[in-house]
């Protein structure tokens, strides 16, 4: 399917004010308020909630493997887990997750 010029444009546009109203919404109309204690508790999850949707699919629809899961993702998936559990370091976990998933690829090739 080919879109002319003005159908992109009016495509960027939309998501762009999309966007900002999304964010408009919370920060420019809620951002000067006192939010309720049980809100606060609920947006301290929005974190741990995004990451994992957003890594899951690159590891078990891998786009290096067309869309099999292969095990040195899945195990650099659960080094990365397991680091961050134990040690609860963010950074200990990311670099758990990297060396395992380098050193699988090397090994399994």
């Amino acid at each position: 399917m080919s879109y002319s010029t003005a159908e992109i444009w009016t495509i960027i546009l939309g998501l762009a004010a999309g966007t900002f109203l999304v964010r408009f919404s919370f920060l420019g109309i809620v951002g000067d308020r006192l939010l309720p204690g049980w809100l606060l508790r609920l947006l301290r999850y929005t974190p741990v909630a995004v990451l994992p949707g957003l890594v899951a699919p690159l590891v078990l629809w891998p786009e290096a493997t067309g869309g099999q899961p292969d095990p040195a993702r899945l195990m650099a998936a659960l080094a990365t887990v397991a680091v961050g559990f134990v040690t609860r370091n963010t950074l200990a976990g990311i670099v758990a997750g990297a060396v395992t998933l380098f050193g699988m690829l090397w090994l399994l090739g």
